[in-house]
């Protein structure tokens, strides 16, 4: 009897409940509100919900899941690569090899080897995906085959459209790195959140301050989810009513050639210019090419499908991974909650301010300014609710074409913008 209550005994101690903290309490918190927007409200549900099953997981005592090490610098530091021995006086063997090709060995190889031994859980090697910079790109080879670059091709007035709602992250970079809380590359990170474009995010984060990564990535993906929210007030706060009611001309429609040459001189002069950001611009670019050449149908439905779908996984529980509490719970967290809303404002806002000022340039063919909310990189969200600002005001006004200019554009920008700021702060 008891042997039988010392195995309970033990057993009750080998569970994961007596490793439960009060800051793994708080985290399941956070994950319940990741779930209510996803699920609840759904915001970002592709995104929202694995980055908040992730998180569930990074603070549960699991086994076989993650065996994360923290080093001084704050950076979990996963995948432990281990060797089972010394190699001790290893020599290979000689050979030798006949005018007719034939390999003789002449002498044989002394010494012992020891095999390379690897120790991890599953989210160790999943999550190389983000260390080693695959995950991100490969969504841009999914955005890129969505994406119709005719409206940019067709305005291409818009691309200034783009490049104004990039205000946000330099204005953010500059507030971040005066507050003393950050690093500049800490700073350049949480900017990037202004671009609204998760993946950059997560791309720039793992390079510059991959301590901070999934604070970041939380903040970027969230507020992306918000753009419905968090938009429209700003764009009734910077136009008038009449400004609101602008009809614009239709586009012209855009050949296959002027496409597939669009893809090829942005991808060309983009690397030319921050050839830091040649992983994504050459993985959207190549997805779109693929879309718009019209000859690789299947790896179009792959790319627009199978591949983003899979990788998007992958990425978002990889990122709630890293949300431990020990790292989470912080006053830089805090800070870039909040840094984000500020970037995400002065995105939407100078878009916006660009537009009216286009308007002052050129009046005889005005831009509704509310288009220029669209430079942010939520595709096509941040569009959609161009369209749906402007039909508040004129039920037959159609704007999301006309959106979809700066809305790709501002894509294109916050890639750019990305590799200035790996490029100038020296990252990876």
């Amino acid at each position: 009897m008891s042997d039988l209550w010392n195995g309970f005994v033990d057993y009750l101690t080998s569970t994961g409940f007596q490793a439960i903290t009060w800051k793994m309490a708080i985290m399941w918190v956070v994950v319940g509100v990741l779930f209510y927007l996803g699920v609840g409200k759904g915001f970002e549900p592709l995104l929202l919900v694995p980055i908040a099953f992730g998180a569930l997981l990074a603070n549960l005592p699991t086994q076989g899941v993650l065996t994360a090490e923290m080093k001084p610098d704050g950076v979990y530091e996963t995948a432990m690569f281990k060797m089972d021995g010394e190699v001790e006086h290893y020599t290979p063997p000689e050979l030798s090899v006949a005018p007719d090709g034939t390999v003789t060995q002449t002498a044989p190889a002394t010494g012992t080897v020891k095999v390379r031994r690897i120790e991890g859980g599953l989210y160790d090697f999943i999550s190389q995906g983000i260390k080693l910079e695959i995950f991100p790109p490969i969504i841009f080879l999914g955005v890129g085959a969505l994406t119709d670059f005719g409206p940019l091709i067709a305005m291409p007035r818009t691309l200034l459209l783009g490049a104004a709602a990039q205000l946000g992250l330099f204005l953010t970079f500059m507030a971040a790195s005066m507050s003393k809380l950050f690093t500049a590359k800490q700073a350049a990170s949480i900017g990037i959140i202004g671009g609204a474009d998760g993946p950059t995010s997560i791309f720039v984060a793992n390079k510059l301050a991959p301590e901070l990564l999934g604070a970041i990535a939380v903040a970027a993906y969230t507020y992306m989810s918000l753009v419905p929210l968090i938009q429209p007030p700003i764009m009734r706060l910077l136009t008038t009513h009449k400004e609101r009611r602008i009809r614009m001309k239709s586009l012209r429609k855009v050949s296959k050639l002027e496409k597939l040459v669009f893809s090829i001189v942005v991808m060309i002069v983009c690397i030319l210019l921050v050839p830091a950001a040649a992983p994504l611009i050459a993985m959207l670019m190549l997805g779109n090419f693929l879309r718009e050449c019209g000859v690789t149908e299947r790896l179009v439905k792959s790319s627009q499908n199978e591949i983003i779908n899979v990788v998007t996984i992958f990425l978002g529980t990889s990122v709630g991974i890293t949300m431990a509490a020990d790292s989470f719970l912080t006053k830089q967290t805090l800070g870039i909650i909040a840094l984000g809303v500020v970037a995400f404002a002065f995105s939407t806002a100078g878009g916006v301010l660009v537009a009216k000022i286009m308007n002052l340039v050129t009046p005889k063919n005005p831009v509704n300014p509310l288009i220029g909310s669209a430079g942010v990189s939520a595709v096509p969200m941040a569009a959609r609710v161009s369209q749906v600002e402007g039909q508040r005001y004129d039920p037959q006004n159609h704007l999301l074409m006309h959106a979809m200019g700066p809305n790709v554009a501002g894509v294109i920008g916050t890639a750019v913008a990305a590799g200035y700021f790996i490029s100038t702060l020296g990252g990876g």
